[in-house]
Parts: structure tokens; sequence; C-alpha cells
């Protein structure tokens, strides 16, 4: 009778471990501001898998989906008010929650640099302060953006022009003599083509996601800013995880971050893509250059400092070089 009772005791125990550790395990809702055939979110995937094969029985991300799952816009609010656990989104994007997200952009320093000179640190008390969120980590670095033409430019002028743009750019083209004009991504090789724009700005990288290379006959060098995609979370979801769920989270995003230099040979293998399709470089002279690049940080740091006088500075300090 002894046996019987013992054995039913222990698997009664084995059950309540069981259940315990399965308790333990918690899983994150991911949604991305891009689509799924983006290198960005081809990067996103890696780091999902690394963590979901490292992270059995502690944490598990579940990836939702990109822009069909869920508008870009709308990716910040919904971190925000926890209806998905994590975003994969560009500041820009989220503007509409806090103007400090438009920051980003204007890093000239690594993610390695910003960690170590409190950067980071600065990013989520802003973050945590005036949006509900944890500041995870940045999928994309290294990568410029440029402005894309139909018509050929000799000097930093664009007056008389109509250009797509997003929030990323669109001060520093209308400061010029641009008519910005804002259309959704995929209206653009439509705009191109019905001679509704004269030019875009963009990334180095992704033209050819879209086919906008068959409507782009030039890029004007050098590039300006940096191209930002990062990782937000739910603060509240962010403070319940536990201390070994939270150090797997930022190891696997760090560990992601540590390799974000392979970004610089896709620039180079874009940048070839671009010439081979006929698109031609429009440069300037060396002063020139300077003077549209610095046209481009000061325009963006103005505009900053009026949307946020208290971190505007602070953040400037720690991100440029």
């Amino acid at each position: 009778m002894i046996r019987p009772i013992l054995r039913v005791a222990f698997a009664a125990l084995t059950a309540a471990i069981s259940t315990g550790v399965a308790a333990q395990e918690t899983t994150l809702r991911v949604v991305s501001a891009f689509a799924e055939n983006t290198e960005y979110v081809k990067k996103l995937e890696v780091l999902i898998r690394k963590l979901n094969a490292e992270g059995k029985g502690v944490l598990q991300l579940n990836f939702i989906g990109g822009p069909k799952a869920m508008p870009p816009f709308e990716v910040g609010k919904a971190v925000q008010s926890g209806v998905v656990d994590i975003g994969m989104a560009t500041g820009a994007f989220y503007t509409n929650i806090m103007p400090e997200a438009d920051a980003l952009k204007l890093t000239q320093v690594s993610m390695q640099e910003q960690r170590k000179n409190g950067a980071v640190d600065l990013i989520n008390k802003i973050w945590n302060e005036k949006a509900g969120m944890q500041y995870i980590g940045r999928v994309i670095e290294y990568t410029p953006f440029h402005l894309y033409l139909n018509k050929k430019i000799d000097k930093p002028d664009l007056t008389g022009l109509k250009i797509r743009v997003t929030p990323v750019y669109r001060d520093f083209f209308a400061a010029l003599g641009a008519t910005v004009i804002t259309t959704p991504p995929g209206e653009v090789y439509t705009a191109l083509e019905r001679g509704v724009v004269d030019g875009y700005g963009w990334p180095i990288q992704g033209i050819f996601d879209a086919n906008w290379q068959e409507k782009t006959k030039y890029r004007v060098d050098p590039g300006f800013y940096s191209a930002e995609v990062s990782l937000v979370m739910n603060l509240g979801k962010w403070k319940s995880l536990s201390q070994p769920q939270r150090d797997l989270l930022m190891r696997q995003m760090i560990a992601s971050e540590a390799e974000n230099d392979s970004w610089k040979a896709l620039n180079e293998t874009d940048t070839k893509r671009q010439a081979q399709a006929g698109i031609q470089v429009i440069t300037f002279d060396a002063a020139t250059s300077k003077q549209y690049v610095d046209k481009a940080y000061n325009v963006a740091w103005d505009s900053m400092f009026k949307a946020s006088p208290q971190y505007g500075p602070q953040m400037r300090k720690l991100f440029s070089k």
C-alpha cells in the first residue's frame, strides 16, 4: 500500500515542479514596422531564433509579423499601450508619442560606445519617462540616408523639386528648398512613374525591395544621418520579467549589435547594384559636401532642441563624435 501512495505522491510532486517550470517561461509578442522581406526583419528573425533556442523554459519571442499585422505608424502606440510587448521600428515612426525618438537617427557613435558613454542610459530615462517604453537595442547601424533624384542637380539646392519624405529628413530637404510630400512607401514607385515626385530620401540599401531603381536616375553623395531601426519594449512588461529573463534578452541583443558591422558589407553590395542598375552618382566638391552634411545635422538638432529643450542638448553631447 505504501509504494502506490509514494508513486502517486511522487507523480504529483513531479507534475507540480513541471508546472512551476512551465509557468516561469514567458512569451513576448513581437511586431515589426517593416515588411518580412527586408534585411531588418531578417536580422530580427536571427535574433529570435538564437534567443528562443537558449531561452527554452525561460523566455521566448513570438514574431507576429510586419505591416500586414499592424500599420507601421501604430507600432509605437501598440508597444506603449501593451497591445504588443516588443516593437521593431524607427524612432521617426513614433514621434507622435515623443519628439526625442527622432534623435536616434543622429547618432554618430556605435552602440557599443553608446552603452559605455551613458547614451543608452539617457535614452531609457527619456523613453521610460515619456513613453512608458524600455529601449532594448539597435538592429541597424552604419547605414546612411541618401537623396535619390530623377533630375540632375549641381549644388545642394532643391528649389522647384518635389521630394517624397518621411519625418526623418523632412526638415532637411525643406531647408534645401524642396517641396516635401509624404506618401506611404508602397506608393513611391507610382509617384515616381507619374512625376508626382522628383525624388525621395532612403538609406543606401533597400531601394531594390520595391523596385525603385527602375524609376531612379541619380543618387546624391555623401550620405547623412544613420538609418535607425531598434527594438523597444513595453515598460510594464519589462519590469515584470525576472532578472534571468532580462539578462537573456539583453545578452542576445548586445550579441546581435556586435555583428552590426555586417551592414557595411550590405551597403557596399547595394551601392554596386545601384551602379549596375544605371543610377548615376552626383557629388559636390569637398567644401560643399561638408556644408551639405553639416546642414543636415544642424537642421535636425535645431528642430530637436525646440521640441525637447530639456533633453536635446544632452542627447547631442552623447550621440555626436
